[in-house]
């Protein structure tokens, strides 16, 4: 009998063997690293109203991790003056009943874009790619001077510390 259990104990292990063997490689997918473009990538959008105020969030994927600004980074291409400062644009679009969708305008005439700069994301380790969700809160989201603010929609841009521009997102039609 202990010849039977030897036997058995040895096939237990030759065929835990052969499993591991077997799933090393599938394994090793799991734990790969993933390699993303340079340039930021954003998908996603959602927004949800709440109040007077909203959330627009969005996945995002950068292949150098290089996301975000200190708040004392104002050198240039940085500078307060620069369109660099700011790292997320959003453009303010209405539907227009007769037009369709025209770029929403101030009092002055000029296109309406929300500009937020977002803090570095670190990683830590050495520099890697990244994959996340940004979270932007608008406090003020539609334009109280227009006749046409009640269906809008943004288009979101985000750009790296490399001056890389990701694609363009639409969010769906919002209304308020």
């Amino acid at each position: 009998m202990k010849t039977a259990v030897k036997a058995t104990g040895g096939y237990v292990l030759y065929l835990r063997i052969l499993i591991l063997l077997f799933l090393i490689p599938f394994m090793h997918a799991c734990f790969k690293a993933v390699d993303y473009p340079v340039e930021p990538v954003i998908s996603a959008p959602e927004f949800n109203i709440m109040g007077d105020s909203a959330v627009l969030s969005f996945q995002f994927t950068d292949g150098d991790g290089d996301i975000g600004l200190n708040d004392d980074e104002e050198q240039p291409p940085y500078d307060t003056s620069s369109y660099y400062y700011y790292n997320i644009y959003m453009d303010y679009y209405e539907k227009d009943d007769v037009n369709g969708w025209q770029r929403g305008l101030d009092l002055a005439g000029d296109s309406i874009s929300f500009k937020y700069r977002i803090e570095r994301i670190n990683v830590k380790g050495k520099q890697r790619g990244m994959k996340g969700r940004i979270d932007v809160t608008l406090y003020t989201f539609q334009n109280p001077f227009s006749s046409q603010s009640d269906t809008i929609k943004f288009k979101v841009k985000l750009i790296d510390r490399a001056l890389n521009e990701s694609n363009v997102i639409e969010t769906g039609e919002i209304v308020p």
